[in-house]
Formats: structure tokens, sequence, C-alpha cells
């Protein structure tokens, strides 16, 4: 659902079902944001961050999740990400955080 309303505001959307898939894709090196659950199959979200991170890959990353606590939220926003955002959350107060990252201009 988030591809599709993402999409559908003029941004380029490519969606993988786990950070192993979005590491191996050529998109590592194209990426202008990451939208990103804390809880992935796999290496999860954080994990994902830092190893971007250790790689010298500065991706903006918005996260979403059902689960996290405050503590948890803190330190992903301590750790460079972009944004957080709880679920639920409206469509529209993502599309607003992706529209402020600095990099993102549409075309």
């Amino acid at each position: 659902m988030l591809s599709r309303v993402i999409t559908a505001s003029a941004f380029e959307v490519v969606a993988f079902s786990s950070a192993e898939e979005f590491l191996e894709s050529d998109a590592v090196v194209n990426c202008a944001c990451l939208i990103l659950d804390l809880n992935l199959p796999g290496m999860s979200g954080m994990d994902l961050q830092q190893r971007l991170k250790d790689s010298g890959l500065e991706i903006p990353i918005i996260f979403v999740s059902g689960h996290a606590d405050e503590s948890t939220k803190q330190a992903v926003l301590a750790a460079g990400a972009a944004g957080f955002l709880s679920k639920p959350f409206k469509v529209n107060l993502l599309l607003d955080t992706v529209r402020a990252l600095p990099a993102l201009v549409l075309s």
C-alpha cells in the first residue's frame, strides 16, 4: 500500500522483502531514501542502518514501527535516521517527511 501511495506522489519506488535483498540490489548506490521497518525478516532495520553507516553510505532513513519503545526510537534517531513514525500513522505525515528530505527533488 505504501508503495502505491508514494508512487502516486511522483516518487519512484522500489520495494524489497528484506534488508539482505536490498543490499544485494543496485538500489543501494542509487537510493535517495529508505522507508524502513524496524522488524524485518533476517537483518533488522537497525542492523541495516548500522551496515550502511559502516559502509559509508549516507542514505536518509525514515523508520516506521508498530512495536518500538521510546528508547529504540531515540537510538535510531541518534544514529542518524531522518525520521521515525509510529504505526499507525497518516500517509500524509509520511509523505511530508519524505518531501522534507533535502536530497529529494521531484522530477
